[in-house]
Formats: structure tokens, C-alpha cells, sequence
């Protein structure tokens, strides 16, 4: 599933005209390294070696 925002506030301009995808049932790799998806299958987050948490969507949280 991918999504975008074709028509963002103004804080989010920087990201008109690009696809934002969930990384299940794919394989992402950010600069070589294999993501993992964020726990809870709620929210669209790369987790790598190099992204620290907490991070929303742990089990049992119902996306928070």
C-alpha cells in the first residue's frame, strides 16, 4: 500500500509529489541496510540500526 499528500500544510511542502509505502509485505533497504517495519502495522515506519525509539505501535497498544 503506498500513499502521499498531494496537497500538504505548509510545514510538510518539502513532501509533495512523493509515495510514502508500508514496508510489509515488501523489502526496504536504507542505504544497504534491511528496515524492519514498525511494530503494530498501524503506522508506515523504517526502523534501522540508526533510528532510536520508542516507537509507537507496539503490540497490544492499538497504534499508540
Amino acid at each position: 500500500m503506498a500513499w502521499s499528500y498531494p496537497d500538504p500544510t505548509p510545514g510538510f511542502a518539502a513532501i509533495r509529489g512523493y509515495l510514502a509505502f508500508y514496508l510489509e509485505p515488501l523489502e526496504g533497504f536504507v542505504d544497504g541496510e534491511k528496515a524492519i517495519p514498525q511494530p503494530g502495522r498501524f503506522y508506515g515506519g523504517w526502523i534501522t540500526q540508526d533510528i532510536r525509539g520508542p516507537f509507537k505501535g507496539g503490540p497490544g497498544t492499538q497504534g499508540w
